[in-house]
């Protein structure tokens, strides 16, 4: 599928699969400039990056597991979704969960988009059907 993708800065790095799309979902996203991630405090990451997404598609933007595990930095809002009319400048909430300050760095690899198709949803009133579940909520299957 082809994207169309806007370049805002000089420096912006497309997004790029780490082994090609036969054994990637995702993408990488680089970060267009240096920051020092606080812990517990939520940053907006630029890429220097717009995207022209189509309609009945999004883009969701996921943690990478390595930045997760090696150094508990996450996307407080993830998977982030990006809309199709969105056309401003795709930017990563990234938050470190751990102990001291990460640094980041231009160029470096912040996180994973991924393409996702999505249905368009018109509601229809009315009685539901019957299920084996129920009204059953959270634990109403046992442990």
């Amino acid at each position: 599928m082809n994207i169309r993708i806007n370049r805002l800065h000089p420096d912006a790095t497309l997004p790029e699969y780490a082994h090609g799309p036969a054994e990637d979902a995702g993408l990488d996203l680089r970060s267009l400039e240096d920051r020092v991630l606080q812990p517990g405090i939520p940053q907006a990451v630029a890429t220097g990056l717009a995207l022209e997404i189509p309609a009945g598609y999004e883009v969701q933007i996921r943690p990478r597991s390595g930045l997760a595990l090696k150094h508990a930095i996450t996307l407080p809002n993830a998977p982030a979704t990006i809309d199709p009319g969105y056309r401003g400048e795709l930017k990563v909430i990234l938050l470190n969960l751990g102990r001291e300050p990460y640094p980041i760095h231009k160029g470096d690899r912040i996180a994973q988009m991924v393409l996702a198709k999505y249905e368009a949803v018109e509601w229809l009133e009315g009685d539901l059907a019957e299920s084996v579940r129920g009204t059953g909520g959270f634990g109403s299957s046992g442990r």
